[in-house]
């Protein structure tokens, strides 16, 4: 149904890209599940390297496990615990070079050696975070960084 042209050559575009593909994915659908859903398979289609791709979702004061593409993962994290959780409670992008090294790190998957954790907020409140495990360590960079977090800005407005 949807084939985007997404150029995989350098970041930035790669970025670009996956936010107009986002955009076009998400545009007029209500169903804040849907969209995590298709934004969860858009970025594991398009980012290399990762072995888990999702969202965990604030739900009654602790992230709870959302639409994702890998391994069974931990349902419940407690805000302040772990990567997503630290992303969470401080509302920071936490880009983690060697989960083992992160402490408190939570595994879910022993794979996983590198982690970026982007929070979704809309109006100061967090709604979600996106989640991204690479089974390599220091995949994530700066600008992998910035480019989910620009996903995340498009995504708190269709959550």
């Amino acid at each position: 149904m949807y084939d985007f042209a997404i150029d995989t050559g350098d970041k930035p575009a790669l970025f670009r890209d996956l936010c107009g593909a986002m955009d076009a994915l998400t545009a007029g659908e209500p169903d804040p599940v849907a969209n995590m859903a298709n934004a969860a398979a858009l970025m594991w289609q398009y980012l290399p390297d990762l072995n888990w791709a999702g969202f965990y979702r604030l739900v009654e004061g602790e992230l709870v496990l959302g639409p994702f593409i890998g391994k069974p993962a931990c349902i419940r994290i407690p805000l302040g615990q772990g990567v997503c959780g630290t992303a969470a409670a401080s509302h920071a992008t936490q880009l983690v070079e060697d989960v083992h090294a992160f402490p408190g790190h939570i595994a879910c998957d022993a794979d996983s050696a590198s982690e970026l954790v982007v929070p979704i907020v809309r109006d100061g409140v967090l709604i979600a975070v996106i989640d991204l495990d690479s089974p390599r360590a220091a995949r994530f960079d700066a600008t992998d960084a910035a480019g989910v977090e620009a996903l995340a800005a498009l995504l708190a407005t269709r959550l």
